[in-house]
């Protein structure tokens, strides 16, 4: 049987599962596909290019994603690019993952892709390029400077083995 206090720690729990967050969005014109949000089958939100971009091997873009979000308070989005960006367009994100914060809202604070083409590539209006999900804040932490730690040591960087 569970003490109140274990009890009281997994409604807490619960109640941050079943959260629900509301994203107020801007969208650059009609042509671009709204954003959906799929329960259920992945926690990551598709987006999209807001504009054809021609690019060669070796260029570098800021693609335009047709949104500006506003996230709530103690919220950040995460942007990384979807798992066949590379394949279908060649290009890699320049910042391998973006984060953007709650300040990041206002009506000119347009979502944009930095892509480096890594081959000569068309990408089309409303092509899915990249995807994002928000996650809270970590909390306040602290740094508490220690002789030694006390953990189970591993072996250092790279030993967890090959296969």
């Amino acid at each position: 049987m569970k003490t109140t206090e274990e009890a009281k720690e997994c409604l807490k729990f619960v109640e941050e599962i079943m959260e629900q967050v509301t994203l107020k969005i801007k969208y650059l014109n009609d042509e671009i596909i709204r954003l959906e949000y799929i329960d259920g089958k992945s926690d990551w939100i598709d987006l999209r290019a807001a504009e054809r971009v021609e690019m060669k091997a070796g260029d570098f873009k800021l693609i335009h994603l047709g949104v500006a979000i506003e996230l709530p308070p103690g919220y950040e989005a995460h942007i990384v690019p979807r798992s066949s960006t590379f394949k279908n367009f060649g290009i890699l994100q320049a910042n391998s993952m973006g984060i953007i914060d709650e300040t990041y809202c206002g009506p000119n604070d347009w979502y944009r892709f930095p892509a480096l083409a890594m081959r000569d590539t068309v990408i089309e209006v409303n092509d899915r390029i990249c995807q994002f999900r928000i996650e809270k804040h970590q909390p306040q932490i602290t740094f508490e400077e220690v002789e030694e730690l006390t953990g189970t040591d591993r072996g250092g960087f790279g030993t967890t083995g090959v296969k």
